[in-house]
């Protein structure tokens, strides 16, 4: 085995496995961090937390490495550093690296390593240290717990934050880091009885650097902020996380930390409170789906042919390292193009656009709804489906009897009388959301990847064949 025959996808999916888990791998990368971090630095386990792969060209995994300062495998010496190694032919270095370096090293934020970047061209490899970035160039300076206090003291002077979110002492940490694509950061007050944490998501700031990922800070706390006015005024027992400020200097927003916990808790559980929270979550986004279209920020809709063209461009990982299953899901996106067209359409209306299970978190006093970035105009049967496909991706086994369960419990709360063509949309939707699902989600790194997306594939067929079905009767 070698990493070119991973590289090219040859080596295929047990490849990828030699690649992040094999003693003759980890050895290699494990020598890589050790050079660059102090001779008494302990280098502890490297656990993975995505992997990405485009064939012929980059494998790419996220680790959060855990070091132990000054030799000493304590608590007080711990740390954690979340890492992105690539390997590949693109693992090389762009030409603003050094402008990243060189804001990292103004702000001082490489401990515990010596350096944030390491190459092993023996084996095409390139490991990038948080916080560095070319692209997210100001994520140095918000990593810089003086840069953070500065910051938050010029939001309270200015009154985009409240004075619970001052404090002289900030403690930080990458939840999410993510080179070239996204960045969440958890700021902790030093002494908690003198402020609140509060989460920080990155966007690029620089417009050339935003060709390659559009996402805008200053739309999506706009419609965050009147999203959040127009729920709490209309209804009751959901809200909709409000961010504190837009930072447009560092291009960043900055949000309370929520209490309760991910619905996503509740569809691994399926019992009782699964189905109350779940008629919940339907009557919720019935809510979104009757505010004003104009609050999503965007003028051009978002439809299913848009989302499968998006499965499209990030299948090839799955026609090069699984062809059968690849071949399946061409398939079938055929069929739901062929059924789609068959369907009566209704008017775009707003739409939440990533309605994850983890983007609604359940409290004692009812739902909230967060992350609105991809807020758009769409059909909202494309809602209703991901929400329906996410809900069945957290869960271990299906089984055809909690499945209806699911459908009676969330329409019930949606809308009991929901047009039925919506249903009927919704459910060739869900089919398109688990294909998604199976092409982006399932991780690489997983024992049982080939075996998910098999039956996340299989899942997706059932539900085409049950639109198909109902077409037929109707006619």
């Amino acid at each position: 085995m070698n990493i070119a025959d991973v590289v090219s996808g040859q080596a295929k999916w047990r490849g990828i496995q030699w690649a992040l888990f094999s003693a003759t791998a980890r050895k290699v990368l494990a020598a890589q961090l050790r050079a660059i971090l102090p001779a008494r630095a302990l280098l502890g386990p490297l656990h993975p937390r995505e992997v990405r792969f485009k064939p012929g060209r980059e494998l790419t995994a996220y680790y959060d490495a855990h070091i132990y300062r000054e030799g000493r495998e304590t608590k007080e010496t711990h740390c954690v550093r979340p890492i992105a190694v690539s390997w590949g032919t693109r693992a090389n270095w762009g030409a603003d690296i050094t402008k990243a370096v060189a804001e990292a090293e103004r702000h001082s934020v490489a401990a515990p390593f010596l350096q944030l970047m390491a190459d092993f061209p023996a084996w095409s490899m390139r490991i990038q240290v948080s916080p560095l970035d070319t692209r997210f160039t100001q994520l140095a300076r918000l990593s810089d717990p003086r840069h953070v206090r500065a910051m938050l003291a010029d939001a309270f002077e200015s009154g985009k934050a409240t004075s619970h979110h001052q404090t002289s002492d900030w403690i930080v940490t990458s939840i999410k880091y993510r080179p070239g694509r996204r960045h969440v950061l958890r700021y902790d007050p030093g002494d908690p009885a003198n402020g609140a944490t509060l989460f920080a998501k990155v966007y690029i700031a620089e417009e050339k650097a935003r060709a390659f990922r559009r996402e805008d800070g200053a739309r999506t706390f706009r419609v965050a902020c009147e999203v959040a006015d127009a729920v709490a005024e209309h209804c009751e027992g959901v809200d909709c996380l409000r961010p504190l400020a837009y930072l447009a200097e560092d291009a960043v927003i900055l949000y309370p930390k929520l209490c309760g916990v991910p619905l996503s808790a509740y569809a691994r559980r399926l019992d009782l409170d699964s189905a109350r929270w779940l008629r919940r979550a339907g009557a919720a986004l019935r809510t979104l789906h009757r505010l004003p279209v104009a609050l999503a920020g965007r003028s051009e809709p978002h439809d299913l042919s848009a989302e499968i063209r998006s499965i499209v461009r990030k299948s090839d990982p799955i026609a090069v390292l699984l062809p059968h299953v690849g071949s399946a899901i061409e398939a079938l996106l055929d069929r739901v193009r062929e059924l789609h067209d068959r369907l009566p359409q209704e008017p775009a209306t707003f739409t939440h656009g990533d309605l994850k299970t983890e983007h609604i978190w359940v409290a004692a006093d009812g739902l909230t709804v967060m992350d609105f970035d991809s807020a758009r105009p769409a059909d909202p049967a494309l809602d209703i489906g991901y929400f329906l496909a996410d809900w069945q991706f957290q869960q271990a086994a299906w089984d055809q009897a909690q499945i209806e369960g699911m459908y009676e419990s969330f329409f019930a709360g949606y809308a009991a009388s929901a047009p039925k063509d919506l249903s009927i949309r919704a459910r060739l939707c869900e089919a398109v959301e688990l294909l998604k699902c199976a092409v982006r989600r399932v991780p690489l790194f997983e024992k049982d990847w080939a075996s998910r997306i098999e039956g996340l594939v299989d899942h997706a067929e059932a539900a085409i064949d049950d639109v198909q079905r109902t077409l037929v009767l109707r006619t």
